[in-house]
């Protein structure tokens, strides 16, 4: 394998990586509500089932009835309580009412209190990807060490590298950071 395809391989792995955890957090913010009833709301929904933990969407079919109610048709009728309980404990400040094995999750409107607890679990989504993109970050950073050590790079292709990794990590926490500016936003104007 020669030099360039190694940084290449590198390179496209961090951007891989990093570009995932931006992913992951507009799929958490999907979740985040803003005062309208969205499946994506429960996505985050984990539930006590079977011995291990599983999403909430290989339990039950999540629907959307009207734009303040979410619905939970549960298929095994011995799960109704761990979902109706993964649900209230989920930190989404809902209250899921079972009904045989259908649970109906009102979505209440939100209140200013509520927003700004909704601002919160929004910034430490946030966090979490910014920490994963910087983990991506050292990974990176070592590799190209290890890289050095073993006589593939120069000191001077390293820094070189580091420079560009730093970029893509600027470039990606800036895309995080953009993200959870337009989160907050559409929260507070709901």
């Amino acid at each position: 394998m020669s030099v360039s395809t190694t940084w290449s391989d590198l390179r496209k792995d961090i951007v891989r990586r990093m570009d995932s955890a931006v992913e992951v957090l507009k799929k958490d913010f999907s979740g985040l509500r803003s005062g309208r009833a969205s499946t994506n709301l429960l996505d985050p929904v984990v539930v006590e089932a079977y011995g291990q933990t599983m999403p909430l969407s290989q339990c039950g079919t999540v629907g959307v009835p009207e734009p303040r109610m979410l619905t939970v048709q549960v298929w095994d009728k011995g799960q109704v309580k761990a979902v109706e309980k993964a649900i209230a404990n989920a930190g989404l400040g809902l209250n899921p009412q079972a009904d045989g094995q259908l649970i109906r999750v009102p979505i209440p409107p939100l209140n200013e209190e509520r927003r700004k607890e909704l601002q919160k679990v929004a910034g430490k989504y946030a966090e979490a990807a910014r920490i994963s993109v910087r983990n991506v970050r050292r990974d990176g950073m070592d590799s190209l060490k290890k890289m050095e050590k073993d006589g593939h790079l120069s000191e001077d292709e390293i820094k070189k590298h580091e420079k560009e990794i730093q970029v893509v990590t600027d470039e990606t926490i800036k895309k995080i950071d953009d993200l959870l500016t337009s989160k907050e936003k559409e929260i507070i104007q709901v």
